[in-house]
């Protein structure tokens, strides 16, 4: 008897959206489910590694370069492939999500590359993920152009030899897609947005000069990155393209990835191109691994944790270091000010952060870096090329100076700073604000003159969480307490209300979010992400 073809992909209670079906053709879809029959299983596996790591990391309170993989890093031959053209220089690279006017503005913004997100800067309504799909292939094909009904103001690309080269990044493995399934089961967010990007645009990519690049989230380990890489080489064998034309960065924002690195990107070899330096992700994958590790992993304020924190600093030095000595890029991190129109002063000051940022990871030997605005883009530029000149990066600078010890990636207690109340306040206010904008669709957002994305209100919600279960008494001498958390968020919720008035803040979801933000913060049993109950929200 012959096998049963496997079922079709079914397109499970979601409203239909315009031209979906240029997104979900029959032949994209085959290509999706194939991907999901072929490699879920594994990716189901995984996941209940990463909970077998957490409990032996709350048994022992550390971490350590593997041991079964020594020989990786001891072997000086191996280096991953070569950057292709367009990958070579990524001296700014800008973020955002694939709505259409932020394609546009990211296309035209004058940085190299634009990191086009499906994770942490867009939430995961059906619109974004279907017409996200959309935007980028229509301007593949020059057939984007936006008219923003509030201002009448016009949008179109530039030539060309002027665009950002476009490096797409999927959901994280932990979040599923509900309205795409196959026999009943969700299909893994990160397979929908890969497959269906790879199937429509690898081979137009080609044509332009470019290919298929993505960058990676949340990966936790080198079984996580050779997994991706197994479904690289099946995916460009389905649409007839050769091997090693998939390019992949890979986001170093967990605490067991950091001490992964080389494996990482010996997994990916032939398909590597770098690795990234996360902060918001980073801290907050540190706080959730070592919550119940006592006092000496207590974070202060999260905007008191920069990145010259000794620990931070041992994190990125060790990237640059790994990236170099293997020929891959090393990408620093988030420049997520949004310049004022209103206030000069305001922007001089955080114009000034921004530079002495970008200059110490050039001068640190990253061979590019993150901002979140098209302003920051010849800031950035600027430090870049006072340190590369003519040069398209400087992997060249091995930093072989650099040692970095196991223990020095956790020694949080090397910081002075505390937490304080004001701190535990900004959380608060943070965590409200961004999870009430997600859960009207949107996934970047500006609080408080700083482009937000997921990670922000992971990292909130996260210390509030710890605060309370360490017992952290605030200066002011009040202990963080889930009643002083109530408190807090009660007086947001009311300040909120005073700003907006009670028809917008009806209009809102903002009950919503300060219920969803204190069921994270508090709940005695932590959630791994809180993506997840907020995902069951979405709609």
């Amino acid at each position: 008897m012959s096998a049963l073809a496997p079922s079709p992909l079914a397109i499970v209670d979601a409203e239909p959206l315009p031209r979906q079906e240029e997104v979900l053709t029959d032949a994209a879809l085959a290509f999706v489910a194939e991907l999901h029959r072929l490699f879920t299983p594994r990716r189901d596996e995984l996941l209940a590694r990463r909970a077998e790591r957490r409990a032996e990391i709350a048994r022992t309170s550390t971490l350590d370069f593997l041991p079964e993989t020594a020989a990786v890093r001891e072997d000086d031959s191996w280096q991953v492939a070569p950057a292709p053209a367009a990958l070579n220089d990524r001296r700014v690279e800008i973020t955002g999500p694939t709505d259409r006017k932020m394609t546009i503005n990211a296309l035209n913004s004058g940085a190299k590359v634009w990191l086009a997100d499906f994770e942490d800067a867009s939430a995961p309504t059906w619109e974004n993920v279907i017409l996200g799909q959309l935007n980028l292939t229509d301007a593949y094909e020059r057939r984007i152009d936006f008219t923003d009904g509030r201002t009448g103001k016009s949008y179109a690309l530039k030539g060309a030899d002027e665009l950002a080269t476009v490096v797409m990044r999927p959901r994280g493995w932990h979040l599923d897609e509900r309205h795409l399934q196959v026999d009943g089961k969700p299909v893994p967010g990160a397979l929908v947005d890969f497959g269906l990007y790879f199937f429509h645009n690898a081979k137009r990519l080609i044509e332009l000069g470019k290919g298929p690049y993505f960058y990676l989230p949340k990966t936790e380990s080198y079984l996580e990155a050779r997994l991706w890489n197994d479904i690289f080489v099946f995916a460009q064998d389905y649409v007839g393209i050769p091997q090693g034309t998939v390019r992949a960065t890979v986001l170093i924002e967990t605490i067991t990835a950091a001490y992964q690195m080389e494996e990482i990107l010996y997994e990916l070899r032939d398909h590597a191109s770098g690795l990234n330096a996360g902060r918001w992700d980073y801290l907050f994958s540190i706080v959730k691994n070592f919550r119940d590790g006592g006092s000496k992993f207590v974070l202060p304020d999260r905007n008191l944790v920069t990145m010259t924190a000794p620990f931070m600093r041992a994190y990125t030095e060790l990237l640059v270091r790994t990236c170099h000595k293997r020929g891959a890029h090393a990408i620093g991190g988030m420049a997520a000010f949004i310049p004022s129109r209103k206030d000069a002063e305001v922007n001089k000051v955080a114009f000034e952060k921004v530079k002495n940022d970008k200059d110490r990871e050039a001068g640190d030997g990253f061979d590019g870096s993150w901002v979140a605005h098209p302003d920051l883009v010849p800031i950035a530029m600027e430090s870049f090329d006072a340190v590369l000149g003519d040069k398209p990066n400087q992997k060249d600078r091995l930093r072989e100076d650099v040692r970095v010890a196991p223990e020095d990636l956790i020694a949080i207690d090397s910081l002075d700073a505390k937490p304080t109340y004001d701190g535990l306040v900004n959380a608060v206010q943070v965590g409200i604000r961004y999870i009430e904008a997600w859960l009207r669709g949107l996934g970047a957002v500006a609080i408080f003159n700083l482009m937000e994305d997921a990670a922000t209100a992971e990292i909130s919600r996260s210390q509030i969480w710890q605060w309370i279960n360490a017992g952290v008494v605030f200066e002011t001498g009040r202990t963080a307490t889930a009643d002083l958390a109530r408190e807090v968020a009660a007086a947001e919720l009311a300040a909120i209300r005073a700003e907006i008035g009670d028809e917008a803040f009806a209009a809102g979801k903002w009950q919503q979010a300060h219920d969803l933000l204190l069921q994270v913060s508090l709940d005695a049993d932590y959630a791994d992400f809180l993506t997840l109950p907020a995902y069951e929200q979405l709609r």
